[in-house]
């Protein structure tokens, strides 16, 4: 009956633009776990990256649609399970925090494979199953849905909508991860950067475990900017590179 009545209000000229913010939302929620995805599927060999993309954020549509049939279950992991030391420890924090560690161990070892000049096509990609991949994949996004999933709520309280645009959000996410992936794997720079902001992420995460909030507005304006000028850099490197190469024809021209 509740459903019913979530979907005679859905076509309302107020609960569409409710879906159309709250979609944009999820996509700028989900720009933190597009580039954990692509740099987490570029340990794969080309041919199945993106099938391992595709599934794995797939796997993670069902579900975030699956917690958001259980909203009341979402409500109650923010009760106190236990207490340390006056310190309620809930159900989020235990996931934020494993997921913070989990992220921040991920991250740096990828760091350390770049600091060291380690290859992505060389023997850690023989390590790593595809199964494993996904199974990332859909780990780390259950982490990242509680923000989406608790900012849903916050917002709507139709469930119709919450469900629309988590699905909205995540075929933007589908149709445009490879692009992403390819872009962030062929420009080293740019995965360094993209690394850093995964390590910020990671922090935030742990430090959300403890009660401690972080205006997440700082931490994607900052990398916002970082972007910006390493998207600079990048174009400045390939203009020179550019006039190499003529320059270097203009000479065998010459000879």
């Amino acid at each position: 009956m509740h459903l019913a009545q979530d979907f005679t209000q859905l076509f309302s000229i107020g609960s569409l633009i409710s879906l159309l913010t709250l979609s944009v939302l999820e996509i700028v929620l989900g720009i933190d776990n597009i580039i954990f995805i692509s740099i987490v599927s570029g340990k794969l060999p080309k041919a199945t990256q993106g099938r391992a993309r595709t599934i794995g954020l797939l796997l993670a549509l069902i579900m975030r649609i699956l917690l958001l049939f259980c909203i009341s279950l979402i409500a109650n992991l923010q009760d106190a399970l236990f207490t340390i030391s006056g310190f309620g420890v809930t159900g989020r924090d235990l996931i934020l925090f494993a997921g913070g560690i989990f992220l921040l161990y991920k991250t740096t070892i990828e760091l350390h494979n770049k600091i060291e000049g380690y290859d992505d096509e060389g023997i850690k990609t023989k390590k790593i199953s595809f199964n494993a991949i996904v199974l990332q994949i859909v780990l780390i996004d259950i982490v990242f849905s509680f923000d989406s999933i608790l900012t849903a709520i916050g917002l709507v309280s139709n469930l119709l909508i919450m469900i629309s645009a988590v699905i909205i959000a995540m075929i933007i996410m589908i149709l445009f991860s490879g692009k992403v992936s390819d872009f962030i794997n062929d420009n080293p720079t740019i995965k360094v950067l993209a690394l850093s902001f995964l390590l910020m992420i990671g922090v935030m995460l742990v430090l959300e475990s403890f009660h401690q909030e972080v205006d997440k507005r700082f931490v994607y304006i900052s990398i916002a900017f970082s972007f910006f000028v390493e998207m600079l850099n990048v174009r400045m490197r390939r203009k020179q590179e550019k006039r190499k190469r003529d320059t270097n024809n203009d000479r065998r021209d010459i000879i």
